[in-house]
């Protein structure tokens, strides 16, 4: 018997007379019908994998889907709303899904871009203005946000998430789950959230997508659960499975993870449902002969609805049929997948979110692009920035802007955009336009391309240097490069760009290099010749006005790294929060745990980023040298901006457990409040630290802090040197 029955009456989502609703609508559906509600089907609007599904319109007719994604706008799915409603028997909505990631038309930063701001209010609100265009055109449903913490950056899915750090990456799935369900769902411009990809598809052997992940129970409770456990404490409405195989079954076969943790031990109440096709995939994984005994395997286990891959489809009815399988197990299905219909307010009414007058007031209005401006902006993090070559002056009489992602309006976009068209970003040179009007005579050239060996393009590049009084150049990766199904090996600059860069350097021009990428990259030589370095991410439809705010001291960066960047591939995998090893790093000792031929240290460490100002921290105090169990301690700092302008400064505290029964992280981020200064401007920053701040698995596999001591390190990033200590103590 499923622990996880006999719950049918206990439901966030519905009341006890929705419930008898839904008791009647399950005594008068067929068991085909009933399977209809556990699968998705992929429109022919556009695609996210290899094929298209034909014949979706007959499977809607005949009550044999229940969902469908990438259909979008609202007239487009209102008709599909209407077979729905009109032509089947039962006259069950639909359910409409889409890849809203970082935006539905209104493309706002990658989400690692996002995560480089800290500004938790700033992220809920970007996921909210894009669940009110979602909403506005036909959507119900995100499959978003992604929370799985990453520390490869070989693994191109990178960007679809907020980093390496447990604590940030936690706090930033709770701000997009707000942010895109708000309050009530049956609010119309809220939309479904989705916790993604449940679980550890971020640990990837080698960062390559798909492969094999191996880990254990306590490295999946400590970094790659407490996400999508926030996710559903908060509420969220629905988990996606990933990929990837934890502890050798396929996580869409996982009843440990799926029923054991997500149901019973979390009390998760919403529904399931896989990635694309992820249950036909074991087959291939290996753990069974064949699709029926995989759609088994998977209800079983608690997967709810079959994206794209039609395994209960076609077999799950001759199953049930046959005995195979109880009938329980779809009927506890399809209740969850009816619950959130009835949430939305779609059996009220089906068409509420077809309303193609709020389609055409909110998407793509004036106000979400003056949103994404400012999320873009406080998304640019300054990694270097010698000789205050940042901000550039107005007084300057010309620019050499140069690169092959200056003026590449697709680019600007990223992966998974949604809606977002390229002809509506504004690119670098347009914005650097439209900032400096013809004051300033931009002399653009593209230098190179992202990728392969010409160099032609070089000569004209110097020679536009030095006729300009400042060089601007755009390097990174094309926006396809990361992504699903984009691992790379070399995390380097494609091409020639390094080379481009390290040319026009040598023309001694003051150089400004603007990186545009998905994830970390490993650029030590441009790191050890270019003046100034902007770590912009692919930032969206207002990419450029907000990095010419930034360029220009229109706004003062503020933005911190959420993910490392190493000084080589070598390296990886590279994260603050490793473990100390029983001979740590000694230069005078062969016999250490380092590298013969370069440093254990990163190009730049998580939480890193400058700013035109300056910040100083001093009396970092702890409010007592002892924390009672059940108890607390106040950290308190002074922060002051010793700089001639105001500025942001994002202030982290990060604590080791010294002694444990297990060992732990050199340091864990517990803390973080991003403050802004005027010039000589100084203020008390407090943080509240609690025994569960402290807690992990415990040589028992026990959620707890044991007593002892512990470090607290307060500064700008992970490497803050200043630290007080307090002890735990029964």
């Amino acid at each position: 018997m499923m622990a996880s029955q006999g719950l049918v009456a206990q439901s966030p989502w519905t009341d006890a007379a929705e419930e008898r609703k839904i008791d009647s609508i399950l005594t008068r559906m067929t068991l085909e019908e009933k399977i209809g509600q556990m699968t998705l089907f992929t429109s022919d609007w556009d695609q996210t994998g290899p094929t298209l599904r034909a014949g979706y319109r007959d499977d809607v007719r005949a009550g044999r889907v229940g969902a469908i994604f990438n259909a979008h706008t609202a007239a487009y799915n209102r008709e599909l709303q209407r077979m729905s409603i009109e032509e089947t028997r039962m006259g069950i909505p639909l359910l409409f899904g889409y890849d809203v990631i970082h935006g539905y038309r209104t493309i706002f930063p990658i989400p690692l871009g996002e995560a480089a701001s800290w500004n938790l209010p700033a992220i809920e609100n970007a996921a909210r203005i894009a669940a009110a265009e979602a909403s506005a055109a036909g959507l119900h449903w995100t499959f978003a946000p992604m929370v799985d913490i990453a520390r490869d950056p070989r693994w191109g899915r990178v960007m679809e998430g907020s980093g390496e750090d447990v604590y940030l990456g936690t706090e930033i799935a709770k701000a997009r789950v707000q942010g895109f369900q708000g309050k009530d769902l049956a609010d119309p411009t809220t939309i479904l959230a989705c916790a993604k990809h449940y679980a550890a598809y971020g640990a990837a052997q080698a960062g390559r997508d798909y492969h094999t992940v191996d880990i254990s129970e306590r490295t999946l409770r400590e970094t790659y659960l407490p996400p999508f456990k926030a996710a559903a404490d908060l509420g969220v409405a629905t988990f996606m499975t990933s990929f990837n195989e934890v502890d050798g079954i396929p996580a869409s076969g996982n009843k440990h993870l799926l029923t054991d943790i997500l149901r019973d031990e979390w009390g998760f109440d919403g529904f399931v449902v896989t990635d694309y096709t992820s249950i036909n995939e074991m087959v291939k994984h290996g753990n069974v002969a064949d699709l029926p005994e995989a759609g088994l395997l998977a209800l079983k286990a608690g997967v709810d609805m079959d994206m794209q891959g039609a395994v209960y489809h076609e077999f799950l009815a001759g199953q049930v049929r046959r005995g195979e399988i109880s009938e329980t197990y779809v009927n506890e299905a399809v209740r969850r997948v009816l619950r959130l219909k009835f949430a939305l307010g779609l059996f009220e009414d089906p068409y509420r979110y077809s309303d193609e007058a709020r389609e055409k007031r909110v998407v793509f209005s004036a106000e979400n692009r003056a949103a994404a401006r400012e999320m873009a902006r406080q998304s640019i993090v300054l990694l270097k920035n010698n000789k205050q070559t940042l901000p550039l002056s107005k007084d300057i009489r010309s620019m050499a802007l140069i690169g092959p992602l200056a003026d590449a309006q697709s680019d600007m976009l990223g992966a998974w955009h949604a809606d977002g068209r390229a002809a509506d970003c504004i690119t670098l040179r347009t914005g650097l336009e439209q900032e400096l009007g013809k004051s300033v005579r931009i002399n653009y050239t593209q230098g190179c391309e992202v990728e392969g060996d010409d160099r032609s393009g070089f000569a004209a590049a110097v020679r536009l240097a030095k006729q300009s009084d400042v060089v601007v150049v755009a390097v990174g990766e094309r926006d396809w490069m990361s992504g699903e199904a984009a691992s790379r090996t070399d995390i380097t600059l494609p091409g020639v760009q390094s080379q481009l860069v390290q040319t026009l350097v040598a023309t001694g021009k003051p150089v400004v290099v603007v990186l545009m990428n998905g994830r970390p990259l490993a650029i030590p030589e441009i790191d050890k010749t270019a003046p100034a370095i902007l770590e912009t991410w692919f930032l969206g439809t207002e990419a450029g006005p907000a990095i010419a705010d930034v360029l220009f001291g229109d706004y003062n960066p503020s933005g911190k790294l959420p993910m490392t960047f190493p000084r080589h591939v070598g390296q990886v995998p590279i994260h603050y929060d490793m473990k100390n090893t029983g001979r740590p790093m000694n230069p005078t000792d062969k016999y250490t745990s380092k590298y013969l031929d370069m440093p254990n240290t990163p190009l730049y460490p998580f939480g890193y980023g400058l700013s035109y100002t300056t910040f100083g921290y001093d009396e970092l105090r702890v409010s007592s040298p002892t924390m009672p169990a059940n108890g607390s301690v106040t950290v308190t700092v002074n922060v002051k901006n010793t700089g001639k302008i105001a500025g942001t400064e994002v202030v982290q505290l990060y604590v080791r457990d010294v002694v444990g029964s297990v060992t732990r992280p050199v340091r864990m981020l517990k803390g973080f409040e991003r403050v802004t200064l005027a010039a000589g401007q100084q203020q008390t920053v407090s943080f509240t630290l609690t025994e569960a701040d402290l807690a992990f698995q415990t040589a028992e596999n026990i959620l707890r802090a044991e007593p002892g001591r512990f470090e607290v390190f307060v500064g700008g990033d992970s490497t803050a040197a200043m630290m007080v200590t307090f002890d735990l103590v029964d």
